[in-house]
């Protein structure tokens, strides 16, 4: 057995089973990190994200608006990785908000 510290992060939706991810994470020793972000240590045999997955789906309800990612270190490369164990991404709610590039001066025109 591999022991490694994963977060995770989580978004089940309006009606998704948080008594049943948070019995798991409670049953994990996990800590608290901010809205919908643990961090725990995490005992598996093989790919950590293969086994987190097999792991959660057994746990609790899993439907089509989950969204679970996971941060860990793979042991191969030593390297920080991330993954959507369940869902993907979406628009980031700050898409929009920046004036990096928004040009604000007028050129002259010789």
């Amino acid at each position: 057995m591999t022991k490694s510290t994963i977060w995770l992060s989580y978004d089940l939706g309006v009606r998704g089973d948080y008594e049943g991810i948070y019995s798991w994470l409670d049953a994990h020793d996990a800590k608290e990190c901010g809205d919908s972000v643990a961090v725990l240590t995490y005992e598996h045999m093989g790919s950590v994200v293969d086994q987190l997955k097999g792991e959660l789906k057994a746990a609790f309800m899993i439907d089509k608006r989950t969204r679970i990612y996971v941060i860990y270190r793979e042991e191969a490369t030593n390297k920080n990785k991330g993954a959507f164990i369940f869902g993907g991404r979406r628009a980031a709610p700050w898409t929009g908000y920046s004036t990096v590039g928004a040009g604000t001066a007028d050129d002259e025109v010789a």
